[in-house]
């Protein structure tokens, strides 16, 4: 049983049941004992692997795509090009090796990672070794220049609060202590509910059929709100990539230890906690600020839009028949729709004068 167990037993005793959100934040970023905190949770040895460790097209587009979007800007100079946790720093290298085709553009960069990990932190700064770059712990500390970021994976892991439908209205979905558990040593959680909410108090329908949960992520709906101002005041663009629907959704929480499914409430901090994107809400938050949206449409359609299937036949003209094979592997799980091109979808958020960026034509 994990000493963050003990801790959150502890101060559920105190102050009673927590919300889903204050135990997902507790569980991904104690600054003692969380996930994030303590672990390189990334690759075949971690818990999960991400599309820019799946194969360097990825990045390699993406980095085209913002070389493009910087045309689209009237290549302002200087720009803050970011990216929103940036993992092992593999996505910002695979951009910059590619823009670096464009020397304008990589002299006008100025580059900032939004990152919370220590850990994760010590792996970007190997990865960009040679590339003067600026960390922040939160986007609050971005600067007042055009803006590229790119988010990929990032927003699933921002805590979710989740309702539930029942007889008396909606009530809150809580993280208690099992009370039989209530005093020992290895503590146990279940999920509970509040008391009725007032009616209207959610952005949630109040006629939904009893047995309905909903869930809403504020901290992503502020975060977006807070991009597209900063787009729409300064220029620029924000790329989100994320697994997510385009509407409402139910319960979508999962934890994930060793590439396996966990149970969410089991060992807080040793497994990666996650909810599926709502990519509406995101959408009205940024509309709400000014921006224009574009999207939302799969990953596989993006990356096809931007030609991975062309470059996927280049890098195999100069491989070994094993490379090959692996780079088909690795393109089918990018964009089949029975792996990430479907369940994974890119919106951006953009300034209202740009152009539409590539990859999203339907």
């Amino acid at each position: 049983m994990s000493r963050l167990a003990v801790r959150l037993a502890e101060r559920i005793r105190r102050e009673g049941p927590l919300s889903v959100a204050d135990y997902m934040a507790a569980a991904l970023t104690d600054p003692d004992d969380g996930y994030y905190t303590r672990r390189d949770p990334l690759g075949t040895a971690g818990d999960f692997v991400t599309a820019p460790e799946i194969s360097q097209m990825f990045g390699e587009l993406i980095g085209a795509w913002c070389v493009g979007c910087w045309h689209g800007m009237g290549r302002p100079d200087p720009f803050a090009l970011a990216e929103l946790g940036p993992g092992r720093g593999t996505l910002m290298a695979d951009i910059l090796r590619v823009s670096a085709l464009d020397p304008g553009f990589r002299s006008a960069a100025r580059i900032h990672l939004v990152e919370a990990s220590p850990v994760l932190q010590q792996s970007q700064r190997t990865a960009l070794r040679d590339v003067p770059a600026t960390w922040h712990r939160t986007c609050d500390g971005l600067p007042a220049l055009p803006l590229l970021a790119v988010a990929n994976e990032f927003l699933d892991a921002l805590p979710v609060r989740q309702f539930e439908m029942t007889a008396d209205g909606w009530r809150e979905r809580l993280v208690d202590i099992v009370p039989d558990m209530a005093d020992a040593g290895s503590p146990r959680f279940r999920f509970v509910l509040s008391a009725p909410l007032s009616p209207g108090a959610l952005p949630v329908p109040d006629d939904a059929p009893a047995g309905t949960l909903a869930e809403t992520c504020p901290q992503g709906r502020d975060l977006v709100s807070s991009l597209a101002g900063h787009i729409v005041a300064h220029g620029g663009a924000t790329l989100i990539v994320d697994y997510g629907y385009d509407h409402g959704s139910g319960d979508t929480l999962q934890a994930v230890r060793a590439h396996r499914f966990a149970n969410f409430l089991a060992d807080p901090g040793s497994a990666d906690l996650t909810a599926h994107v709502d990519f509406a809400a995101l959408a009205a938050a940024a509309a709400a600020a000014g921006a224009r949206l574009h999207g939302v449409v799969g990953q596989g359609r993006f990356l096809r839009n931007l030609g991975i299937e062309a470059r996927a036949t280049v890098l195999k003209a100069g491989a070994t028949a094993a490379q090959g094979r692996d780079i088909d592997a690795a393109l089918r799980r990018l964009i089949a729709d029975e792996e990430m091109g479907t369940l994974f979808k890119v919106m951006a958020i953009a300034a209202p004068a740009l152009p539409e960026p590539a990859g999203f034509a339907r």
